[in-house]
C-alpha cells in the first residue's frame, strides 16, 4: 500500500469528482492520504469529508503561508482542532517568499505560531518552504521544532537543505515534481536520501507528475512518484513502496491508532 502524504481532496476540482477519485486510488495501491488544511475557514469542509472517509483520509490544521484573507490562527485554537477525531497533524504552515517576495514579518510568526502549536499537543509539523529555506530552517531551530517533528513537504530543495533538515529529525516528502526531467538536482536529493525517512505526495490538484503533467493531479498518480524514487534508487517499486509506508506511520503516530 502506497499513502500520499500530502493532497487537498478537499479543493472543488477533486471534491467534485470524489467517487472517482477514490476509485482511482484503490485501483492504484493508494490506500490512504493526508487532506492538509490550509485555512481555518475551510477546515469543516475538510473535516466532514475526512468523517465521510475515514478508512481512507486523515486530516491536518494549519494556514497555509501565503495566504493572507483569512482568520489569522492563534495557538489555543489551533490545539483546539487538533483534538479533532482524524486530524494527525498541524499544517500547512512555513514561509513562502515566491508569493511574498518582501518576506513579511507576518508569516514568520504565523510559522512560529504553527510551531508552538504542533509542540503542545504533540503532533507532528507539515511544514511548506519556498524561496525560503534558510529561514525557514532558522525558524525550525530557534522554535525547537524538533521536539515534535514533521515533514518538509513537496520537498525542492537542494541536498544541503535535506541534509539540515534531516539533522533536525524531519522527514523529506516528494511529490511530482521529481519525476520531471528539468528536476535534476532533485533527483539526486531523491537517490541520496536516507531511504529510513522520505515519504511520497502529490499535493493534488497541483503539480501532476510524469506522465500526466497539465492535468488535474489526484492521489492515485503518487504511485509515479514512488516509481520515479525507485529508478532513481536502482531499487524494486516494492522497496519504496514498503519504506514511505512504514515511514509515514513512524511520523504520524496518530494515524496508526485508527
Amino acid at each position: 500500500m502506497l499513502i500520499d502524504s500530502h493532497c487537498h481532496v478537499d479543493f472543488p476540482e477533486l471534491a467534485e469528482r470524489e467517487d472517482e477519485v477514490l476509485a482511482a486510488m484503490s485501483a492504484n495501491g493508494v490506500g490512504r492520504a493526508i487532506c492538509v488544511g490550509v485555512s481555518l475557514e475551510d477546515f469543516p469542509r475538510l473535516i466532514a469529508m475526512v468523517d465521510c472517509h475515514r478508512d481512507v483520509y486523515w486530516a491536518s490544521v494549519g494556514v497555509h503561508p501565503a495566504h493572507t484573507d483569512c482568520a489569522e490562527p492563534d495557538e489555543a485554537r489551533l490545539i483546539e482542532l487538533a483534538a479533532t477525531p482524524g486530524v494527525v497533524a498541524i499544517g500547512e504552515t512555513g514561509l513562502d517568499y515566491h508569493w511574498h517576495k518582501d518576506a513579511p514579518e507576518w508569516q514568520r510568526e504565523r510559522f512560529r505560531t504553527h510551531i508552538r502549536a504542533a509542540k503542545a499537543c504533540g503532533k507532528p509539523l507539515i511544514v511548506h518552504s519556498r524561496a525560503a529555506a534558510a529561514d525557514t530552517l532558522r525558524i525550525l531551530r530557534e522554535e525547537d521544532a524538533a521536539a515534535c517533528g514533521g515533514v518538509m513537504h513537496c520537498f525542492s530543495e537542494s541536498r544541503e537543505v535535506a541534509e539540515q533538515a534531516l539533522a533536525l529529525g524531519f522527514y523529506i516528502s516528494f511529490s511530482g515534481v521529481v519525476t520531471f526531467k528539468n528536476a535534476r538536482e532533485l533527483k539526486e536529493v531523491a537517490a541520496w536520501a536516507p531511504l529510513d525517512r522520505i515519504l511520497v505526495e502529490t499535493d493534488s490538484p497541483y503539480l501532476a507528475p510524469t506522465p500526466h503533467r497539465g492535468q488535474t493531479n489526484q492521489p492515485a498518480w503518487v504511485k509515479h512518484v514512488a516509481e520515479e524514487i525507485a529508478f532513481l534508487r536502482g531499487v524494486p517499486f516494492a522497496v519504496v513502496e514498503q519504506a514511505t509506508t512504514e515511514n509515514f506511520f513512524r511520523l504520524f503516530t496518530e494515524a496508526g491508532h485508527d
